[in-house]
Parts: C-alpha cells; sequence; structure tokens
C-alpha cells in the first residue's frame, strides 16, 4: 500500500467541512493511518511549500497555512497518491471535477480546500513534517479482509 499526504486547510476548517472530507475520503475505499489537528507553524509552512519559493505566490501561500488550524492527514491505499489526486480535484475549483472535493467545496485558487502531496516521494517528506513513525497505524479495514 502507498501512503499520501493530505492537509484539510484553514479556511476548510473554520466552514465547519472536516467531516465533509474525510468522508470523501473514506467512501472511496481509502484508509486514514493518521490524522491531527494542529496550527501549522512558520516553519512547517515553509517546509510544506519549499518547492515554491521564491515565486509571487509563495508568502501568500505560507500566511493562508498559519492563518488558522489545519487537520492533517497520511492515508493509505493501492495508488494513494493518483487516487487522492484525481478525488480532490484541479487546484481551480472552476476547471475541477463537479465531483471532486475541490469541484463541490472550493471557492478559490489561492484558498483551495486541501493540499495532496503531488508525489510518493513529496507524500513521505511532507508526512515528516507533521508526523512521527509511531503517529503512523497499521491496521487492515474491513473491506481489506478476504471473504
Amino acid at each position: 500500500m502507498e501512503k499520501e499526504f493530505l492537509i484539510i486547510k484553514p479556511s476548510t476548517v473554520k466552514r465547519g467541512l472536516i467531516g465533509s472530507i474525510i468522508s470523501e475520503v473514506e467512501k472511496r475505499g481509502i484508509k486514514i493511518i493518521a490524522m491531527k489537528m494542529l496550527w501549522i507553524s512558520r516553519a512547517q509552512a515553509c517546509e510544506l511549500y519549499k518547492e515554491h519559493e521564491g515565486r509571487d505566490y509563495f508568502e501568500p501561500l505560507v500566511s493562508y497555512a498559519i492563518s488558522g488550524p489545519v487537520v492533517a492527514l497520511v492515508v493509505s491505499a493501492e495508488r494513494a497518491v493518483q487516487h487522492i489526486r484525481h478525488i480532490c480535484g484541479s487546484t481551480d475549483p472552476l476547471k475541477a471535477e463537479a465531483a471532486s472535493i475541490r469541484g463541490k467545496y472550493g471557492l478559490s485558487v489561492r484558498k483551495n480546500v486541501v493540499h495532496s502531496s503531488d508525489s510518493h516521494e513529496n507524500a513521505l517528506r511532507e508526512m515528516k513534517i507533521f508526523f512521527n513513525e509511531n503517529e503512523l497505524f497499521e491496521y487492515e479495514a474491513v473491506y481489506e479482509k478476504e471473504i
């Protein structure tokens, strides 16, 4: 199973959509193996978005990330990165498929609903910013049991 990193962003938390986002993930048979609510530090946000450093949107992105509490998750599934990226949809909610998370709940490009890692390597790097290895829980979900 592949791991993927996902953040429910500050405006999504403030809009009361945590349960809706988690439900979207779980309905697809994607297993949550770690989850916590936290207020991201500036250092964590800079590390998370370091690939964007130097671009005009870097500072607004960091400022938004630290503007309120978030919910950070590590999920597990076959092709988890590809699967999560698909259900999240395009960063621009107007271009996202209507059934995607950003298509349903997105309001703007800059303050989009969720962050998800764009590769397996980035998922592993990003989850280490927020989770220790002992905070990841491996277990067998009901739908994984052989019949």
